[in-house]
């Protein structure tokens, strides 16, 4: 008959680890936990107004190279490069070339253009910065927890697994967290900054298209201006 008592096995769950953890541990871990949610919040929220944006590019693009008449509408981007570029081309001046009304027209669109930019790439900047710091902070809790355990080790004069094994769990957890945060930050901020490019490129495209129509068929547009 076996006369040894069983060690009790340690919770090593996930709430387990969180709760057992030295509070500066602890701190790192609810920091590291906000920061992986706002950043989900700012993903979802870019990939929604990225594709409604998508679809205004597209339809921009589209009227820009048939020549078609554009409404000029204030609560969509595209509406607001239309109406920069509608206003720029009815200061008509005589006394300029068809190049320079063009450079005037696209510049009053290109303007419009970058204002909306500034806009949508907020957020940008905070994904960047998780991605790149979140993995250090995780480390700096990981580091304050080991050296937490090391100290109970040298307290207790056990070095068995099962007194080693709980506060080396809870201090490589942070470290766990600061990944799980990072990663899909620093994905999501290469593809939000990439779609974000093509996004200005094909307006920039459409801008140029617009500012050519505008410039060479001035009548074209009076007319369409005096039948609304």
């Amino acid at each position: 008959m076996n006369n040894a008592v069983s060690a009790t096995p340690h919770d090593l769950s996930f709430l387990s680890l969180f709760l057992q953890a030295d509070p500066i541990v602890k701190s790192v871990m609810i920091v590291l936990a906000l920061a992986s949610l706002a950043c989900w919040t700012i993903i979802i929220e870019k990939l929604l107004r990225f594709r409604m944006i998508r679809r205004q590019t597209h339809a921009f693009e589209t009227a820009a190279r048939n020549g078609e008449r554009l409404t000029a509408e204030a609560s969509n981007l595209a509406g607001r490069i239309v109406a920069a570029g509608y206003g720029a081309w009815r200061d008509q001046d005589p006394s300029e070339s068809r190049m320079e009304r063009r450079e005037r027209i696209e510049r009053a669109m290109r303007l419009a253009l970058s204002y909306d930019m500034r806009h949508l790439q907020t957020g940008l900047p905070f994904l960047a910065t998780v991605g790149s710091a979140a993995p250090f902070i995780g480390l700096l809790g990981t580091v304050w927890g080991i050296m937490n355990s090391f100290s109970a080790i040298a307290a207790s004069q056990d070095t068995s697994l099962s007194v080693v094994a709980p506060g080396i769990a809870e201090a490589l957890f942070a470290t766990a967290i600061g990944l799980v945060a990072a990663i899909p930050a620093v994905i999501a901020y290469n593809k939000l900054t990439t779609d974000l490019g093509r996004l200005q490129q094909s307006f920039i495209g459409g801008i140029m298209m617009l500012g050519d129509h505008l410039a060479r068929d001035r009548n074209h547009y009076l007319r369409a201006e005096a039948a609304e």
